[in-house]
């Protein structure tokens, strides 16, 4: 693997700002980790929004480059017409696998990326023939791809990855951060919260602040509605609430979140979001819709307040550009 591998994607340093859905990572974030020297990244939004912050994001670059990010649970054919459009460098796809897919956006020029969590996932990604792999290790906040710690995830990724490029991400937040991924054999670092604490992220300030006052996390299946995989938290009244004596939740709630699966076919994401009001700390049906700036105050104890586990060194926002160069310098020796 080329040291300077990311500069042939246009990027200054090995850099990446995670894929977070719902709007949490929309334009002006994946814009400004861009022009910072990274890779910024849009988040998967319904369709027709999701084309909308790739032509923004597009028109905000120029030539510099940026990635999409496919959660395959929620991906529908307009998402990839979208993404084969507007040309993306890298789509970032996770949670599903789908070798045709791959080489339709591989076909349109686009350098596709699988988020892993445990090596059976690195594997059928190598084997659809991916052109990069993203480690994500327990510690990492939002939706969770397997429950392996990052620092023996990246090196048994490395070791079968067959040369391509590896990245890091899971409770990455600081220069020390990405040193310790650049130990691990990382060829490169991906961050979610830090940049989710920027003033240039979609998250809603009411969640902002929760993550900044936090000291710990939860891994749970609470926010499973339709989608019962794991995620990690910030805990509030929700969870306090349901996860007194399972971390994960009831059993019974799981059951339901499952059955519930099947309506990822006919409801919409933007319906989804429509719904976040109407959840209640009595009733534990909850999605994984988050809180975005364009949502009215409030629902942040039933909504889930993704973050992963170094958020209780988080106390402070730092702008885009501080975060990137923090990152920048720890992976380059900065911080050893």
């Amino acid at each position: 693997m080329p040291e300077h591998w990311f500069r042939e994607l246009g990027m200054q340093v090995p850099v990446v700002q995670a894929g977070m859905g719902g709007g949490l990572s929309d334009a002006p974030l994946a814009t400004a980790v861009s022009r910072s020297g990274g890779l910024g990244t849009v988040g998967i939004l319904p369709p027709a929004a999701f084309r909308t912050a790739l032509v923004e994001t597009r028109e905000n670059l120029g030539e510099r480059p940026f990635s999409a990010n496919l959660l395959m649970p929620f991906v529908r054919a307009a998402h990839v017409a979208a993404c084969v459009e507007t040309r993306p460098t890298v789509v970032v796809m996770f949670y599903g696998f789908d070798a045709a897919l791959v080489r339709r956006l591989q076909r349109a020029g686009i350098h596709v990326w699988h988020q892993v969590g445990n090596l059976d996932q690195a594997s059928r990604a190598v084997a659809d023939g991916v052109d990069g792999l993203i480690a994500q290790g327990v510690e990492a906040g939002g939706h969770l791809g397997g429950n392996v710690p990052l620092r023996d995830l990246v090196p048994a990724v490395k070791a079968m990855a067959e040369g391509l490029p590896v990245l890091a991400a899971g409770g990455i937040h600081d220069a020390h951060g990405a040193a310790a991924a650049r130990r691990m054999g990382a060829d490169g670092v991906v961050s979610g919260t830090r940049f989710l604490l920027a003033p240039e992220s979609g998250a809603h300030p009411d969640y902002k602040a929760r993550l900044l006052a936090a000291d710990e996390t939860l891994r749970t299946l609470l926010f499973g509605l339709a989608w019962p995989a794991y995620h990690r938290v910030v805990p509030n009244a929700a969870t306090r609430r349901w996860c007194r004596k399972r971390p994960e939740g009831p059993r019974w709630l799981q059951w339901i979140n499952t059955l519930t699966v099947p309506a990822r076919s006919v409801i919409t994401l933007a319906q989804v979001a429509a719904m976040t009001p109407l959840q209640r700390l009595s009733i534990p049906l909850y999605s994984a819709v988050s809180k975005t700036r364009d949502m009215a105050a409030g629902d942040v104890d039933v909504t889930p307040l993704y973050a992963g586990e170094g958020i209780s060194a988080m106390t402070t926002m730092q702008t885009v550009e501080e975060i990137v160069r923090a990152l920048a310098s720890g992976f380059a020796g900065g911080d050893a």
